[in-house]
């Protein structure tokens, strides 16, 4: 398979558009195209001679690289691919030049010309087919490839050829939002693929018309890289960059019906922004400050390194390398509100929660049946083990619940086979109280799991802080559970026997309160550094 990439950019190398080609190709298994650089090659334009049709028919005059590889290798290629961005609403000049000196690969006959006129090919180029991958810098393609289209009609004959238009374009050179631009070079991928299988799918050509960010952020960041005021905003003074980068950053916002005031310092440059975060949208002021909501104190390059995906944020935090004043709780939030990917339209089928409740039920139950009513806590044990599974349908389970689950029946058993209560009582805190206590020494800690879903579900597992906080919570849910046991002993061996696990179960309750409150408070402890 002979594959021809015409790079038709000014910007060679750099070009925005050559990413998207590169994802074509990879997807499309070709890793041997030839890539010609236009505008590097030594191309002059058309003399209008067409003397390639009658003095040297089939070779033009020009003793330049066109008349040389290039016309041989666009006779030779299996498939052409013609990458280039929008300039003025056309084709760059120096692949126009290349296109118009293709006069020799035609005939000067008007046989077989079609309904408006033209050439028939000199060689039989039937094999042949065409991929158009171009990028513009509008916020959509849609509209402003008219006459790109109608060029390329002409050449292969009303639309038989593949096309790919993207607007936005020059989002792909913007490392900040990679993560945006890369799911979109993750469906050219796909688009390769499937063309060098027959076709492009028409879901995936859906896919791809889409503009990558809605029209009012796209327009907002377009305006604040220039790194220029408008006329009427402008007190005469061009912003700077940091400026620029926090309007864009401003620009990604997606309002969750909440008003707050985030701040920036960037400590290594002095430069303090706020950004207006409001129900309809954000605003960026740089004096007149109001009172912050949050406040983040940050070296301007870390935060760009952030954005750029170089060093994680959460793990930035926890080496306090910036600080976070303030409402900690928008830091929770920051993919929600700020992330690079827009909400999808349709939202995916949602996963299912864990709850925490699925784990204590069990042991709450045997605890306070055997210290009411032995002789009925054995089967209660066994019903609240046998509901587990249902629970699972529609509970997330998580592995301590299946080690519960076995560990209460065989308790349930010993209690059903007149097992001494004042031993197994206590037993069983110790048995639950060492699972915790394991729990907290483990890769992801006991209370992680219950947790991670407003956290960014298993997005939270990789963020050092999220983790230590849940360490520590699920120690502190060991150690209290290993220490019941001692009071469990004692007051069955008063005449509160009975009321020992009701006694009991006030603790988890007063725990849960506690958990609640460390998980907001710890991590906004950590930040202020």
């Amino acid at each position: 398979m002979n594959v021809l990439v015409l790079n038709g950019s000014p910007k060679s190398g750099n070009s925005g558009t050559m990413k998207l080609t590169y994802a074509f190709l990879d997807g499309a298994g070709w890793n041997d195209a030839v890539i010609i650089d236009v505008a590097k090659a030594d191309i002059e334009g058309c003399l209008g001679c067409f003397a390639c049709w009658s003095k040297t028919p089939g070779k033009c005059v020009i003793g330049d690289e066109m008349s040389g590889h290039v016309l041989d290798r666009l006779i030779a290629a299996d498939v052409v691919i013609w990458s280039f961005p929008l300039y003025y609403f056309g084709i760059p000049g120096k692949l126009k030049n290349l296109i118009d000196r293709q006069l020799p690969l035609n005939l000067p006959f008007m046989e077989d010309a079609g309904e408006n006129g033209g050439h028939p090919s000199r060689y039989d180029l039937s094999r042949q087919r065409h991929v158009v991958i171009s990028t513009c810098g509008f916020w959509t393609s849609e509209g402003n490839y008219d006459a790109i289209e109608a060029t390329f009609n002409h050449y292969y004959r009303a639309g038989n050829y593949a096309s790919i238009f993207c607007g936005q374009g020059e989002l792909f050179n913007i490392p900040e939002l990679r993560n945006r631009t890369d799911e979109y070079l993750r469906i050219i991928y796909r688009a390769g693929g499937e063309f060098a299988a027959g076709n492009i799918q028409k879901d995936t050509q859906n896919e791809l018309s889409k503009p990558l960010y809605p029209r009012e952020v796209f327009e907002k960041m377009a305006d604040s890289s220039w790194g220029l005021n408008k006329p009427d905003e402008s007190k005469g003074a061009p912003s700077d960059d940091s400026l620029a980068f926090t309007t864009q950053m401003a620009a990604l916002y997606r309002p969750d019906g909440a008003e707050r005031v985030l701040e920036f310092y960037y400590a290594d440059i002095r430069k303090t922004y706020q950004i207006l975060l409001t129900k309809s949208g954000s605003e960026v002021i740089t004096d007149n400050f109001r009172p912050y909501t949050t406040r983040i104190e940050t070296p301007y390059s870390l935060w760009r390194s952030i954005s750029r995906g170089e060093i994680a944020g959460q793990e930035a935090l926890f080496q306090r390398l910036y600080k976070v004043l303030g409402d900690f709780s928008l830091m929770l939030k920051w993919d929600e509100l700020f992330g690079a990917k827009p909400a999808p339209e349709k939202p995916d089928k949602p996963r299912r929660k864990t709850n925490m409740a699925v784990l204590l039920m069990p042991w709450i139950v045997i605890w306070v049946a055997i210290a009411i009513n032995p002789s009925i806590s054995g089967g209660l044990g066994v019903i609240a083990v046998a509901s587990m599974p249902l629970l699972w349908l529609v509970f997330r389970p998580v592995a301590y619940e299946q080690i519960s689950a076995p560990i209460i029946a065989l308790i349930s058993l010993a209690v059903l086979f007149n097992a001494v209560i004042r031993i197994i009582m206590p037993a069983s805190y110790l048995i639950f109280g060492r699972m915790w206590l394991i729990g907290s020494f483990a890769k992801t800690p006991l209370t992680a799991y219950y947790s991670a879903a407003g956290y960014g579900n298993d997005n939270a597992f990789a963020n050092p802080l999220f983790i230590r906080t849940n360490r520590i919570l699920t120690a502190a849910w060991g150690i209290l559970y290993l220490i019941t046991p001692i009071w469990t002993y004692i007051l069955m061996g008063t005449a509160l026997s009975p009321c020992t696990g009701l006694i009991n179960s006030v603790c988890p309750a007063l725990m849960g309160v506690f958990t609640a409150w460390f998980q907001r408070w710890y991590p906004a402890r950590w930040a202020r550094g």
